[in-house]
């Protein structure tokens, strides 16, 4: 794409962001990994750190290399991928829920 192109779309892309956001994730990349690998942490707040620390890491990727924010250039990918991680709820939340109550289903 032309910087033309981006400023057109309401984005202004430029290295210093792509630097923020590769700092940014490997920075969150040698946290969770500190994090698994040191044991300082008990096992519930290490799977409650690398929950958050995915979270964090998706959101640095979904705005500095996809681009995503709330201008109105972008309203729609966001909804579409708002729609997305509401599909991927139920899909995942309807099969943890089928599998766990399968015993008393079946007894």
């Amino acid at each position: 794409m032309s910087q033309a192109h981006n400023e057109e779309m309401g984005a202004k892309i430029t290295t210093k962001a792509y630097v923020v956001g590769f700092i940014l994730a490997l920075l969150l990349t040698i946290v969770s990994f500190g994090m698994a690998m040191s044991g300082a942490f008990s096992r519930t707040a290490t799977i409650v750190g690398l929950f958050i620390a995915a979270f964090a890491q998706m959101v640095v990727h979904l705005h500095y290399f996809l681009h995503l924010d709330r201008s109105s250039a972008q309203r729609w990918n966001v909804i579409a991928l708002l729609f997305t991680a509401l599909l991927l709820f139920i899909f995942v939340g309807g099969t943890l829920w089928v599998m766990y109550t399968l015993n008393a289903r079946m007894m």
